[in-house]
């Protein structure tokens, strides 16, 4: 059981358009990272959108995965590196 999910009783999720938020706050010019897409079809526990830390966009709700999150909705693994800087950019 990933250890988010064990401490928070969800697993942390994010849009392709959100995903440098967590990941620059957490993860800063670290280049041992990759993107799971998941097919939310395949999830089989209920994600609620719900609000990140303060220091997120007004208004921006991120997916959070009540439920353990099954091996058989990851789609695709992608490298995630940082640019030249450390930070991570967006994704599509």
């Amino acid at each position: 059981m990933p250890a988010a999910y064990a401490a928070d009783g969800f697993v942390h999720l994010s849009t392709p358009a959100q995903v440098h938020l967590p990941a620059n706050r957490l993860f800063a010019g670290r280049t041992d990272l990759v993107l799971l897409r998941l097919d939310p079809d395949a999830l089989g526990a209920p994600v609620k959108w719900e609000p990140g830390v303060p220091a997120d966009p007004a208004s921006m709700l991120f997916p959070h995965l009540y439920g353990p999150l099954p091996v058989t909705a990851v789609t695709a693994v992608e490298e995630y590196l940082p640019e030249a800087d450390g930070t991570f950019p967006a994704r599509r």
